[in-house]
């Protein structure tokens, strides 16, 4: 296996976890247990944002928030069919190409079911009409009788992709890396961290990929005075791509954030955050992402006008069951991040 520098058995836990938006329970119950003796204080709210916190040895009145959405993209069923298949209604955004073949958990109130997503085998002609099918033609499997399936599966219920963590040479590979990456280099960060000058929120939200939900709410219940997100973005870094696509490249270092659909980031704080990553001689690059909003966007406007900025860490094949961020970028993300906060002394000026 490839050395890391950074614990991969937490990260693998935290992208093998099923956790759907709006229902990221079981990863939940993980940032607790991670964040418990790390912070001061730590709560949760009627969303299920859970929020630590760290108080500041010289400025307790100034604060910052550090936000990373435990959700991940997945579905919910919407019905069980005459012939015991499930079909589904998308929560988040999904390519329905990549669906077809792939193996699927499926969370009931009585326990977990295994599924797949099946695709008609190449000797009968394959599916014809697959360029034209959406998300609503897919149907899960779990192979069962129609019978026992109604007894066990009910409307509502949760299915996420179903796959390992795995070294990639110097990669990772597996479901969630969006974002539970951010999730895990949250609570590195919390760790790492002692003694502030200025006190820290540590924020896992949720529902991010349904539009930003969490951290709208979190922007109202937790009054900071500055605020990064930390998120995975877009490495279009392939052969078939033209450079001004990749958007970011993976090995190249984490990227700061200037602008997505959801954000302009501050201009003050992302230059504050290069200068800290030039000073610390931290690999980085800047993200110009152009569709695809984060967390970053909420927070800038939930509680008036919040200087923002975003760290984000490159990965590939974004919202797929086999998304690949690089040990490097990782390692960058958590070092910078660690090193902004902890040269924040609620000194400096992010108006503009």
């Amino acid at each position: 296996m490839a050395a890391f520098d950074f614990d991969f058995d937490l990260l693998c836990e935290l992208t093998e976890t099923h956790g759907a938006p709006g229902y990221e329970d079981d990863v939940r119950d993980i940032v607790r247990r991670e964040l418990d003796g790390e912070v001061d204080r730590l709560r949760s709210d009627a969303m299920g944002n859970v929020v630590g916190t760290i108080d500041g040895s010289t400025d307790a009145d100034y604060s910052v928030l550090v936000a990373a959405h435990m959700d991940e993209i997945g579905f919910m069923v919407r019905h069980v069919d005459k012939y015991g298949f499930l079909e589904i209604d998308a929560l988040g955004s999904w390519d329905p190409h990549v669906l077809r073949a792939e193996r699927v958990n499926v969370r009931t109130e009585d326990g977990d079911l295994p599924g797949v997503i099946g695709s008609p085998p190449p000797h009968t002609g394959g599916d014809e009409d697959a360029d034209e099918r959406t998300v609503h033609d897919v149907r899960v499997d779990v192979g069962l009788s129609v019978e026992e399936v109604k007894n066990r599966v009910s409307v509502g219920d949760l299915v996420t992709m179903s796959q390992r963590t795995e070294p990639l040479g110097e990669c990772v590979s597996g479901k969630a890396i969006d974002n539970r990456v951010s999730v895990f280099a949250l609570l590195e960060l919390a760790k790492r961290i002692e003694n502030p000058d200025v006190t820290v929120h540590f924020a896992a939200t949720v529902q991010e990929e349904v539009g930003l939900r969490g951290a709208e709410a979190l922007g109202v219940d937790v009054e900071s005075d500055l605020a990064i997100a930390l998120d995975t973005t877009v490495a279009n870094d392939l052969t078939d791509y033209e450079k001004w696509d990749y958007v970011t490249r993976l090995g190249e270092g984490t990227a700061i954030k200037l602008k997505d659909s959801s954000v302009i980031t501050n201009p003050k704080v992302h230059r504050r955050i290069r200068s800290v990553a030039e000073a610390e001689d931290i690999d980085h690059q800047f993200e110009v992402l152009p569709t695809g909003g984060t967390d970053t966007g909420s927070l800038q406007r939930s509680h008036g006008a919040l200087p923002v900025g975003a760290i984000s860490i490159p990965t590939r094949y974004l919202h797929t069951p086999t998304e690949v961020a690089h040990g490097d970028d990782i390692t960058g993300a958590i070092d910078l991040t660690t090193a902004f906060i902890e040269s924040e002394d609620g000194q400096h000026d992010y108006t503009l």
